[in-house]
């Protein structure tokens, strides 16, 4: 056993945990199908989410530590598209919307692609979620529904499903209501004139031939073969039908999921296979606690979150506490990028199972990009601090500002810091100039800002920030600020227009000494 694998079987971090139970499923060694599966799955009637990006990520990182923990055994990591499910609705946000709402009900790979590019609506949401998942550089396999019902490839658990069907109707409509339950089949049959999936009582089966017998839409009974893609399944049956027909050994859902969870678990064990492990992960509030959902709009969408932050402070956000329902808003960014940003800082200096233990080991796969490594000493938040008092506009005005502070840094050095400064100006833009408050200062925040002033004007343009800092400091004492806090707020608030802020002597390195006397000017002759 080598080494790093013994610090593996050790390591206390979350996926590690979740791996380890894998390990003692499969006795420490592979499936008889001779690899280990995960899997995620993805209904392509919209288009992928921050839900997807944080299930493949979380999903990857318990992968990641299971092939650590067992380096001889095989793993692949499945993206499953339920995409011979049917439309139900016509998605606002999609055009030729009238084209959709021709062919509700029909399976979405048979619905015609709105946007005109692809085979099918299926397909054109299925070629998203590939490049989505491709954008973020996870190591998957695509897999549609659609092919393995049509293909044959289900065949199997299909007619495992009839043989066993009085069973699983047992487990499913004490969950169902009175109307549903006279209606209930875990079949849905293709309609062959309208091609619809058809939600229709079953009024014969057999086994022996593999057939069902329903009654079409014009009223006319069908009899047809619940194998070869003319069914597909209810999602409970199916979600139980593909963990049995795929050997899936570890999938992970949401929390509002545990009931249908514990459903599909029960009918895999009935069509005689195991059910995956697993966790249930916490949902995103949004500011006010409430659940985030795409409907009310509520919460930040992925594509927000990118808009102000790189991907990695995501995955960092997706791997902290995944039991814990964490609020999900635009507030939350900041932090995030700043934690990531400690977390590389640190990364090299810890023996090898502290780094088993760091959020970073796991977002990059125990190795950290060069290009994400050394931002000048400069944190996030100090860069928004140095937007919001340069009112930049553009980067090329924070770069004036850096390359005095750090000279030799520029956009090309140090790339992830010319990044962060792009997410700073836009999130400065967007959040914080619009909020701005400046008020006025009391007689002894005056008093003291004044003073602040002239210590700061007989000050080298170069004093290192901890000097900067023990300066602001004295000067609240000085003042009678026993409490220093309040000291701080009232510079935050007074200079900054903000009731949060900076170390302030990093920010007067950074800002520079001259232009914060300026900026104590402006304020105090407001």
């Amino acid at each position: 056993m080598s080494s790093e694998q013994e610090l593996a079987l050790g390591a206390k971090a979350w996926p590690f945990e979740e791996a380890r139970k894998l390990v003692a499923r499969l006795g420490g060694k592979a499936p008889p199908k001779g690899y280990v599966l995960f899997e995620t799955g993805y209904g392509p009637s919209g288009l992928p989410h921050i839900g997807t990006f944080g299930e493949v990520a979380r999903t990857t990182m318990v992968r990641r530590a299971f092939e650590m923990m067992m380096p001889g055994v095989p793993t692949r990591l499945f993206a499953f598209s339920d995409d011979m499910d049917g439309l139900r609705k016509v998605p606002d946000n999609v055009p030729n919307r009238d084209l959709l709402a021709a062919n509700l009900h029909k399976p979405l790979t048979q619905v015609p692609d709105p946007f005109g590019k692809f085979e099918s609506f299926g397909h054109h949401n299925n070629a998203m979620l590939r490049n989505f998942l491709d954008r973020f550089g996870f190591q998957y396999e695509f897999q549609s529904a659609s092919d393995w019902y049509k293909s044959g490839r289900f065949d199997a658990a299909l007619m495992a499903v009839l043989r066993h069907y009085e069973e699983i109707m047992a487990v499913m409509l004490p969950t169902l209501g009175a109307e549903r339950q006279a209606t209930y089949s875990p079949f849905l049959p293709i309609s062959p004139t309208s091609g619809r999936v058809l939600q229709v009582p079953i009024l014969e089966r057999n086994v022996d031939t593999g057939t069902i017998v329903y009654e079409d839409e014009d009223g006319k009974k069908v009899e047809t073969l619940v194998t070869g893609g003319n069914v597909k399944l209810q999602w409970k049956p199916d979600w139980a039908m593909r963990w049995f027909a795929l050997g899936v050994d570890y999938e992970m859902a949401g929390k509002d999921l545990i009931p249908s969870v514990e459903l599909a678990a029960k009918i895999v064990k009935i069509l005689g296979g195991t059910p995956p492990d697993g966790f249930n992960y916490e949902l995103f509030l949004d500011e006010k606690g409430q659940k985030i959902s795409k409907s009310k709009g509520n919460g930040l969408t992925m594509e927000e979150w990118l808009r102000y932050a790189p991907p990695e402070s995501l995955a960092l956000y997706m791997f902290n506490k995944p039991r814990a329902a964490k609020k999900l808003y635009f507030d939350v960014i900041p932090r995030a990028v700043d934690e990531y940003l400690s977390f590389v800082e640190k990364f090299d200096a810890l023996d090898s199972a502290q780094k088993l233990e760091t959020p970073v080991h796991h977002i990059h796969g125990g190795a950290i990009p060069a290009d994400v490594k050394g931002t000048a000493g400069l944190s996030f938040g100090l860069l928004l601090n140095l937007a919001g008092a340069a009112n930049a506009e553009s980067a090329d005005v924070m770069w004036g500002f850096i390359r005095r502070y750090a000279p030799g840094a520029s956009p090309e050095t140090v790339p992830f810091l010319d990044k962060l400064v792009g997410y700073a100006v836009t999130y400065y833009q967007d959040f914080v100039k619009p909020t701005k408050q400046y008020r006025s200062p009391s007689d002894q925040e005056r008093a003291a800002i004044s003073d602040l002033r002239t210590v700061l004007d007989g000050l080298a343009t170069d004093t290192p920030a901890d000097q900067l800092q023990n300066q602001v400091f004295e000067v609240g004492k000085k003042h009678g600020f026993t409490e220093l806090r309040t000291w701080f707020q009232a510079l935050y608030e007074v200079l900054l227009g903000q009731t949060t802020g900076p170390r302030m002597g990093s920010f007067v390195a950074l800002y520079g000494v001259k232009e914060t006397v300026a900026m104590i000017d402006w304020a105090l002759s407001r």
